[in-house]
């Protein structure tokens, strides 16, 4: 009898794990899987990906030799009409003529339940659209139809890359669950590469070899002139072994949303693979991204790259009328740099790799990334200074966590003097020495020398933005507010500033921020320092508000900072998973002098108070001084880190906890 039961149970455990296997093939969608209403482990989730299963192989081809054909399978849910752009699938591909790459979707399918039996509707032709996304890279996009809540959605698509050196990044997490993500590679022994994985769980992993082989037939010609030619041929094998690694992901959560996060790939888990060497048979081996100088050489050497900064011919006359009667290397830089940015504009294109060369996109005015700032670097080196480019990430590219020649999408200058490395961007009308535009503000970068040397370079700013206020207002009886605003912002805070201004004409900009701060009516609007941006820029503004302050049992209740309290706290998860990211230090300050109404006194006075952080992290300041007619009010919150690790999260939480419940703490004025 037991013998009996342990085979029952044995048949049921191969049947539940076909049954598994069979989950994980495209078109064997289930009843249950339609009827689910949420998913099981995050009842807020608006859809879940069910599978995932990638394979990258590198395979002969017998015309272009070694190339990387990708294939992606996918099954996803839809629980919430939130989660139907989980059925817009994107992939993009290169679209550069020479080394382009293909992409085509097959067996895209929804599945809906009408009345207890499934319901198939395929893609057709009008719901796969081609996208350009940049001079290089395009997308292919299909929007599944008949898509509702509950649908199930299926698809696959083939990634063709002429190229065998090329794996990409495979993602384990998402914003929404990933119930099971699988992803294999097949490589050749002709090519190794270093496999990396981030984020904060990993997926398990095998790897085991396998032996393969390619056979090469060759045509050849004999005879001719009065004797008949033949056609002969041969074959010739080749051996090699190949290596199968796989990488199996299951049960993994949503990436979570939190305040001041970088870029959130930048802590996704996923595996990325960088083309370390290449060693055919009867060649010698050829080393790519072991380390961090031999990337850099390797793009340093680059026809793009390295030859650009010695090309000066087109800029030489200009650059000597320009340098002169400037004598102090500051003098030069800044006069070099204004000089870039008022000829070249950027034309939005990012990328290490010059698009037009330095010569013609000084000509023509206009240029990508590499194009500005190598030509920036060129006219510096030529000016006598020791100026050399620096590789960057931008945020939205993620973290350059190991050496590989792919982390890169971005390039500044940077001049080495004996107080450190003055970095600078031309692609900004706003930059300045040392104030890089925002997108470069990723951690650190790295500068190549001519030689071939390299060194990290820290991108993160020291000194302290300032934002400071000067805020004058009275309180009539009736509660209305009337007042002048003074706002003085340097460095990244100026930067922001000036970007928000540019960008808007004036009137559009003050509707925007009266609405923003209570329906006030602002008039005697007045701007300095506008465009001279070695100079804080000053705002200046009268204001008049019936909505700034309560009235109740004849006692007129304020928040001292009107509409620049800070009333909510951004740091309100239990744990943080991700370092928390302001992006440069700051000091925000208050001088706020209230006018008391005829007839009222003080009743209520928010206490001083003193927050300082361990670690010189950050301080708030909060102190209040009162006479028979006026208050006085100063308050500074200054945070000395632009990267908050997570281990000091409890205490930065805390500090705004704090911080916030003694701003939004309310004087209370009461009839004599």
């Amino acid at each position: 009898m037991e013998t009996i039961k342990n085979f029952s149970l044995l048949i049921l455990l191969l049947l539940a794990s076909e049954i598994t296997a069979q989950e994980f093939k495209l078109g064997k969608v289930s009843i249950a899987e339609l009827e689910q209403k949420v998913h099981p482990k995050d009842s807020a989730a608006p859809a879940a990906i069910l599978y995932k299963k990638g394979k990258a192989k590198i395979e002969y081809d017998t015309n272009d030799g070694f190339i990387t054909v990708t294939e992606v399978e996918a099954r996803i849910k839809i629980y919430k009409k939130e989660g139907y752009n989980w059925a817009n699938e994107r992939v993009w591909y290169y679209s550069a003529s020479g080394s382009s790459e293909k992409v085509s979707f097959t067996d895209a399918v929804t599945y809906n339940l009408v009345d207890g039996k499934i319901e198939k509707t395929k893609l057709k032709s009008e719901g796969t659209f081609d996208e350009v996304i940049s001079k290089y890279r395009s997308q292919k996009k299909i929007t599944m139809p008949n898509v509702k809540e509950g649908s199930v959605i299926e698809f696959r698509y083939i990634i063709r890359n002429p190229n065998g050196n090329v794996i990409r990044e495979w993602d384990f997490q998402t914003s929404i669950p990933v119930n099971y993500s699988e992803f294999k590679t097949y490589v050749p022994e002709y090519y190794v590469f270093n496999p990396r994985q981030k984020g904060y769980i990993f997926p398990k992993m095998t790897s085991e070899k396998a032996e393969r082989s390619i056979t090469f037939t060759t045509k050849e010609r004999s005879g001719g002139g009065w004797t008949s030619s033949q056609t002969s041929y041969s074959s010739n094998k080749v051996d090699y072994s190949e290596t199968q690694t796989t990488y199996v992901g299951e049960n993994f959560p949503a990436m979570k949303e939190e305040a001041y996060v970088n870029n959130i790939d930048n802590y996704t888990s996923s595996v990325q693979h960088e083309l370390a060497m290449v060693k055919f048979p009867n060649e010698p081996m050829k080393p790519l991204s072991t380390d961090w100088n031999s990337v850099v050489k390797t793009i340093y050497n680059y026809e793009d790259f390295g030859p650009e900064l010695n090309k000066t011919g087109y800029f030489e006359n200009d650059l000597k009328a320009l340098l002169q009667g400037k004598n102090s290397d500051d003098e030069k830089i800044l006069a070099i740099l204004n000089h870039v940015k008022n000829n070249v504009k950027w034309n939005d294109y990012t990328g290490y790799s010059c698009d037009n060369g330095v010569k013609k996109a000084y000509k023509e005015k206009t240029g990508n990334i590499a194009d500005i700032n190598l030509m920036l670097t060129a006219m510096l080196r030529y000016a006598g200074l020791t100026a050399n480019p620096v590789l960057v990430s931008t945020r939205s590219n993620g973290i350059a966590l190991f050496p590989n020649r792919t982390a890169f999408n971005y390039v500044i200058a940077a001049v080495e003097t004996p107080n450190g490395n003055v970095l600078l961007d031309a692609s900004d009308k706003f930059s300045s020495p040392n104030i890089l535009p925002f997108r470069a503000l990723n951690w650190q970068g790295r500068l190549i020398r001519k030689d071939g040397t390299s060194d990290e370079v820290d991108l993160m700013p020291k000194k302290l933005s300032t934002d400071t206020v000067f805020l004058t207002y009275s309180i009539d009886a009736d509660g209305k507010v009337n007042g002048k605003t003074r706002r003085q912002c340097t460095d990244y805070n100026a930067m922001i500033t000036r970007d928000n201004i540019s960008s808007v004409k004036e009137e559009e900009y003050l509707e925007k921020l009266e609405n923003r701060n209570n329906k006030i009516e602002i008039s005697d609007y007045g701007r300095t320092n506008e465009k001279d941006i070695l100079l804080p820029i000053v705002e200046t503004y009268s204001f008049t508000g019936s909505n700034l302050c309560e009235l109740i049992g004849g006692k007129i209740y304020v928040n001292p900072m009107l509409f620049f309290t800070n009333s909510k706290n951004p740091f309100t998860q239990d744990v943080r998973e991700y370092p928390v990211d302001f992006g440069f230090p700051f000091l925000d300050k208050y001088n706020i002098t209230i006018q008391i109404p005829e007839g009222f006194s003080v009743e209520t006075l928010p206490q001083p108070a003193v927050l300082v952080m361990e670690d010189n992290l950050g301080t708030f300041k909060f102190n209040c001084a009162a006479t028979e007619s006026n208050l006085q009010i100063i308050i500074s919150h200054q945070i000395n880190e632009g990267i908050v690790n997570i281990s000091q999260y409890e205490m930065l939480k805390e500090y705004y906890k704090t911080m916030i419940a003694k701003e939004t703490e309310k004087i209370v004025l009461k009839r004599i």
